[in-house]
C-alpha cells in the first residue's frame, strides 16, 4: 500500500518542479539562438520601408525577439514568425548600415546578436534631425588641423603656416602666431595641440614642415595669452632630414591623460623605416611637455637620440589621431597604399604590420586594426581612399543624443563622408555624413555639435 501511495507523490512532485523549472528557467541549458534571415548580409541599396526578419528557437521558451538598426532599439516581436518594420530607410544617411536581432528565453537569457552589414541606397546626406551649415569662413589657406579649449575657442591650422583662433564663431583677423612652414604635397603646418588644462594661459603645440637647417618636419610651441601668442617659438624637437619625397609626413599631435605629447610621424614615403628602431619615420612619439623624452617609453632602453621617443611603429601615414576624454583610448587613422584604410588602437609598443601587412592580419606580431574598409579597388561595403580626421564623442553637452556618446567619428578626405565607429556594439560603423567636399579633420564642439574642415571653412553638424 505504501508503494503505490509513494510513486504517484514522486511523480506528482517531479511534475511540479519541472513546471516550475520552466517558468522561472531553473535547469535551463543556455541562451537561446537566434538568426536574422533577412536582409541578407551584403544587401545593397536598400530604399523605402525594409521588412526585418528572424527565427530564434530555445529549450525553454523564447519570451521575444528583438531587431535594432545601427545599435538603437527598432522594434520586438514575441510571436513568430519574429518581424519588424523599418518605415523609412530616408531617415538614415545613405551608405552602410547594420541591422541586428537577438531573442530572449522565459529565463531573461539573451542570444548573441544576429547582424547583417547592408547599404541604404539614394543621396541621403544626414540623419534624419540633423542639419549641416558653414560655421566659419574666410580662411587664407587649406586648413589642416583643429584644437578646441576648455573655453570653446578653436585654434586652427593653415598649411601655409598660420594659426587661427575662432571666437564664439568668429575667426580673429590677426593670427595666433604664424610658422614659416615649407607646403608642396603633403608638407606645410599640419597639426596643433593645446598644453593639459589649458585656460587663458597655455601653450599651443604645432608640427610642421620647415627648411631651417634643412627640410625636415619640427614641434614647436607657443605661450598663450588670449587669442594672440604672448611669446616667440620654443622649438622643441627637429626630426631628422626629410627625402626629396613630400608625401608621408603625418603630423597629428596630442596630449594624453598621462600629460605626455604624443606626435604621429608618416614613413616619408619609405616603407622601410616604418618598423624600424633606428629610425622615428612611420611612428607614434612619445614627449614630455617640454620636449624631452621619457624614460618609460618603451624602446628607451633599446635605442638613442631621437628613437628613444619611439612608442609604437608600423605606420604608414597617420595623419590624424585621437585620444578619448576620459579612457584614454587613442585610435590612429593610418592612411593605406592600396587596399585598405586603418583604424589603430593606441598601444605602447605595438607594431602594425606596416610594409610586411596592410588591413587585418592574424599574423601574432602585429596588432590587427581595430577598423579596416577597403580602397577603391577592395570589395567592402564603404571605400574611401584616404582616412582622416578622428574625434571621439564625448562632449559635456550631448547634443547629437545618447545613442551617439562614445562614439568614433572619423571621414574620408577622397571620399568625402564621415562615418561614425560604434565602440559599444563590436565596433561597428555606420554611414553619418556625406560633406560633398574633401574633409581635412574633425572636432567636437563643446556643445556637442561636430565641426568639419572642409577646404578653407569649418562646417557645423548639429541637431
Amino acid at each position: 500500500m505504501l508503494r503505490r501511495l509513494t510513486l504517484p507523490t514522486f511523480a506528482l512532485l517531479a511534475l511540479v518542479t519541472a513546471c516550475s523549472d520552466a517558468a522561472t528557467g531553473v535547469g535551463d541549458s543556455g541562451a537561446p539562438v537566434a538568426t536574422l534571415t533577412s536582409p541578407a548580409h551584403g544587401t545593397l541599396n536598400l530604399t523605402g520601408s525594409v521588412t526585418l526578419t528572424a527565427t530564434a528557437s530555445d529549450d525553454v521558451g523564447v519570451s521575444l525577439v528583438q531587431f535594432d538598426v545601427d545599435g538603437v532599439l527598432l522594434a520586438q516581436d514575441d510571436t513568430p514568425p519574429y518581424t519588424a518594420t523599418l518605415p523609412a530607410t530616408a531617415s538614415y544617411t545613405s551608405g552602410a548600415h547594420v541591422i541586428r536581432a537577438r531573442a530572449r528565453d522565459a529565463a531573461g537569457k539573451w542570444s548573441p546578436w544576429s547582424a547583417a552589414t547592408v547599404t541604404f541606397g539614394g543621396t541621403v546626406a544626414l540623419p534624419l534631425g540633423f542639419t549641416r551649415a558653414p560655421f566659419v569662413q574666410g580662411f587664407g589657406g587649406l586648413l589642416t588641423s583643429l584644437a578646441v579649449a576648455p573655453d570653446g575657442r578653436l585654434f586652427v591650422t593653415e598649411i601655409g603656416g598660420a594659426i587661427r583662433v575662432v571666437r564664439d564663431g568668429v575667426l580673429q583677423t590677426q593670427p595666433f602666431a604664424t610658422v614659416n612652414a615649407l607646403t608642396g604635397g603633403e608638407r606645410g603646418l599640419l597639426g596643433v595641440a593645446l598644453s593639459p588644462g589649458f585656460g587663458s594661459m597655455g601653450w599651443v603645440y604645432v608640427y610642421y614642415t620647415t627648411t631651417e637647417g634643412g627640410t625636415h618636419n619640427r614641434i614647436s610651441r607657443f605661450a598663450a595669452f588670449g587669442d594672440v601668442a604672448g611669446s616667440a617659438e620654443e622649438i622643441l624637437v627637429d626630426l631628422p632630414p626629410l627625402s626629396a619625397a613630400t608625401n608621408h609626413n603625418g603630423g597629428a599631435l596630442a596630449f594624453g591623460p598621462d600629460g605626455k605629447l604624443y606626435v604621429a610621424v608618416g614613413d616619408n614615403a619609405n616603407g622601410a623605416l616604418a618598423p624600424l628602431l633606428t629610425s622615428p619615420f612611420g611612428k607614434m612619439l612619445r614627449f614630455n611637455a617640454d620636449g624631452s623624452i621619457p624614460g618609460d617609453n618603451p624602446f628607451f632602453a633599446q635605442t638613442t637620440g631621437h628613437n628613444r621617443a619611439i612608442w609604437a611603429r608600423g605606420l604608414r601615414n597617420p595623419y590624424t589621431f585621437a585620444i578619448q576624454p576620459g579612457t584614454g583610448r587613442m585610435h590612429i587613422n593610418d592612411v593605406g597604399q592600396s587596399s585598405w584604410e586603418e583604424i589603430n588602437l593606441g598601444r605602447a609598443g605595438a607594431d602594425y604590420g606596416w610594409p610586411s601587412t596592410e588591413g587585418a592580419t592574424s599574423i601574432p606580431a602585429f596588432d590587427t586594426p581595430v577598423l579596416a574598409y577597403g580602397r577603391s579597388s577592395s570589395p567592402t561595403l564603404f571605400n574611401g581612399g584616404a582616412i582622416v580626421g578622428g574625434a571621439f564623442y564625448n562632449p559635456a553637452t550631448a547634443l547629437f543624443g545618447s545613442d551617439y556618446v562614445g562614439d568614433y567619428f572619423f571621414a574620408d578626405y577622397v571620399a568625402g563622408w564621415i562615418y561614425r565607429l560604434d565602440l559599444e556594439n563590436d565596433d561597428r560603423a555606420y554611414a553619418f555624413a556625406h560633406t560633398g567636399g574633401s574633409p581635412t579633420g574633425l572636432g567636437v564642439g563643446l556643445d556637442g555639435s561636430l565641426y568639419v574642415l572642409l577646404g578653407t571653412r569649418i562646417d557645423r553638424i548639429a541637431r
